[in-house]
């Protein structure tokens, strides 16, 4: 895992301020490519073939491809092997080096040969262009700023910014977020000119001309199977998606929250390694509705784990809360964001440089509560009511809830009772200029009809591109490369395939994947229907009296209220009644951290300035981390 760098002109000064921008990516080495036409630069994080041979830029043998890569290729051994046996000649034993190869055998398809996460660069001498490319889902991020003749692209975009690049808010994405709380769903980022390149997306840029263009490598639509029923199938593919993300040749650990994916994931690497020393790492909230330790140490006694653990307060938050928003560079809903963040540090300070994460398993495998209503609707247009109401009265025995009725409603509502329900209901705070002049804009939600919709719009735009940017930059931050095994194109195209009835099922979301891991799971574990991943207490947290005065600090700001996103005193009202318990519901919270969470990243990075009592600092050192194994005690908990 690492970070890469470039633009089409020679500044090797600016190269190397560009790279120092992006150095947590990688602090193991650094490296350098500067000639007339192009200034390529990386920093890696060694994770295969630790030697000076895993250096880059990576040259090809006749020196015309020049390589600059982020992320992993799992199935780079059965490559190699192939590209091997059709005359090509290796130096390394990294997955770096088998790009390049690839790419002299298949041009720009070489991407399609690819098992893995990745963003890269390779500057093609021979053609004078620089090919650029991002992974089939997004895992890796790729950002460029491109003007009609300067070409500049980063890893992440505090090193464009490096750039004399004018910071600008992007006003459409700003409403986006407080309207519809959508981020990362589009190429556009919140910065105005800074673009992301989109999952499964190559780029060419011609250095002759400055012209660039884009297109589509891949698309999990025109890669579905038929008779995609077999769970044992399913399992199979998961089997070898862990065993390929554990190759490694430094320690490998796991997050786990206590749910179904991760727990999934930690019982395979144990299956797959009966020997291994497995680390897993876990957000704990002693007394509060959200903690799944019991299911945690469950798993952990299971197989034999080291468990680590952290419980973050209120108070952290608001120390790390800056660097939290540096870290993830645009804003983000909820501060979930921040238990993910405290776990990747807990894991950085017990010495593990590679975790596997359960992201994206509620997309494929259909998790969220919220897709009964998709699937309800499904069967309401193709007339069986018998099967919905059954579905409908199964859930609610499980329950207790009437949630998937409600998206069933609002299915079927029109487009203008939506917009209505929006204005007055959900977003009323918001400036009514603001809304016009963004009336256009558009929810692709609105529109689905069917749960294989509500699926790849999910995975694609409207909630895995935002939990991989809080993954990457989380991990990244503290110098941790993750893995995530359920995004193994291979085990999303199978699970894709199945029909609806195979991922939901008698009112119970993951039906296909349930019934795949019987007999590897706790049955404790398989009959869990909640749904809480890393949550924090946001809703206490935001009534912690050091909270409440650090917010009404920002609400009453001259900043804050000179905006015009928003009513400043709807907002301040809408805490207010947060506050007193006349509004106690979870959206309301979420509605005010929006708010916020946009005013602190205008402050920090359009206006460069903060003017609350934060500072950026590193974590404070904690107590010493103990550990122990799951079979001897409880793990202790880290404050």
């Amino acid at each position: 895992m690492c970070g890469i760098t470039g633009f089409n002109w020679k500044d090797a000064k600016l190269l190397k301020k560009m790279c120092d921008a992006i150095k947590h990516r990688g602090p193991d080495d650094e490296g350098a490519h500067v000639d007339d036409t192009v200034s390529l630069g990386h920093r890696r994080l060694s994770i295969l073939d630790l030697s000076e041979k895993g250096h880059q830029p990576m040259y090809s043998e006749d020196g015309d491809l020049v390589l600059v890569y982020n992320g992993e290729i799992y199935n780079f051994l059965e490559i190699k092997e192939e590209l091997i046996s059709q005359g090509h000649h290796f130096r390394s034993r990294t997955d770096t080096e088998v790009i390049l190869h690839c790419y002299q055998e298949y041009g720009t398809d070489c991407v399609r040969h690819f098992n893995g996460m990745w963003a890269f660069c390779i500057y093609d001498r021979s053609k004078n262009n620089l090919f650029l490319s991002r992974d089939r889902f997004g895992i890796k991020p790729l950002y460029y700023h491109y003007d009609g003749s300067s070409f500049i692209f980063a890893s992440e975009i505090k090193a464009l910014l490096e750039h004399d690049i004018p910071r600008k808010e992007n006003r459409a994405v700003i409403f986006d977020y407080l309207y519809y709380n959508l981020t990362d769903h589009t190429e556009d980022t919140f910065f105005e000119g800074i673009r992301r390149l989109m999952p499964g997306h190559n780029l060419i840029f011609d250095l002759n001309t400055s012209k660039m263009e884009i297109s589509r490598y891949y698309d999990v639509h025109d890669r579905l199977t038929e008779d995609a029923n077999d769970c044992g199938k399913l399992k199979e593919i998961f089997t070898d998606a862990v065993r390929k993300r554990l190759i490694a040749d430094v320690p490998v650990g796991s997050c786990l929250s206590g749910g179904i994916d991760s727990s999934a994931i930690v019982v395979t690497m144990r299956k797959v390694d009966p020997d291994a020393r497995i680390k897993t790492f876990s957000l704990r909230f002693p007394d509060v509705k959200i903690n799944e330790t019991a299911y945690q140490k469950e798993v952990n006694e299971m197989v034999d784990s080291v468990s680590y653990s952290v419980t973050p307060e209120s108070s952290e938050l608001m120390r790390d809360l800056e660097d939290l928003f540096m870290t993830q560079e645009e804003p983000f809903s909820g501060t979930s964001v921040y238990g993910q963040y405290r776990v990747m540090k807990l894991a950085k300070d017990s010495g593990v440089k590679v975790l596997l994460d359960g992201q994206g398993a509620d997309e494929v495998l259909a998790g969220y509560h919220y897709f009964h209503g998709y699937y309800y609707y499904e069967l309401l247009k193709g007339f069986d009511i018998p099967h919905l109401m059954k579905e409908a009265n199964q859930y609610y025995s499980k329950s207790g809830s009437l949630s998937p009725m409600i998206y069933l409603l609002l299915r079927a509502t029109t487009d203008n009772m939506k917009k209505l329900l929006y204005k007055h209901r959900k977003v009323p705070f918001l400036s009514q200029d603001f809304i016009k002049e963004n009336h256009q804009r558009k929810d692709s939600r609105w529109h689905l009809s069917s749960l294989d919709e509500a699926l790849y719009e999910s995975l694609m735009v409207y909630s895995l591109p935002h939990l991989l940017r809080f993954e990457d930059k989380n991990s990244m931050r503290f110098s941790i490369e993750s893995r995530v095994p359920f995004l193994d194109y291979r085990f999303v195209e199978y699970a894709f395939s199945m029909p609806s009835e195979m991922k939901i099922k008698e009112g119970v979301t993951k039906h296909a994947f349930r019934k795949a891991m019987e007999g590897d799971l706790p049955q404790s574990i398989l009959s869990r229907y909640d749904k809480i991943g890393f949550a924090t207490p946001e809703q206490k947290w935001l009534r912690d009296k050091a909270m409440v005065e650090l917010m009404h600090e920002i609400i009453s700001s001259e900043s804050f209220r000179s905006r015009d996103f928003w009513n400043a005193e709807l907002v301040t009202d809408m805490y207010d009644k947060l506050l007193s318990g006349e509004s106690s519901g979870i959206f309301v919270g979420t509605d005010i951290w929006r708010c916020i969470s946009v005013e602190l990243w205008m402050q920090l990075y359009i206006e460069k300035r903060y003017s609350g009592p934060l500072v950026h600092a590193a974590l404070p050192d904690t107590r010493p981390i103990e550990m122990v194994s799951s079979r001897e005690a409880v793990v202790e908990t880290l404050t």
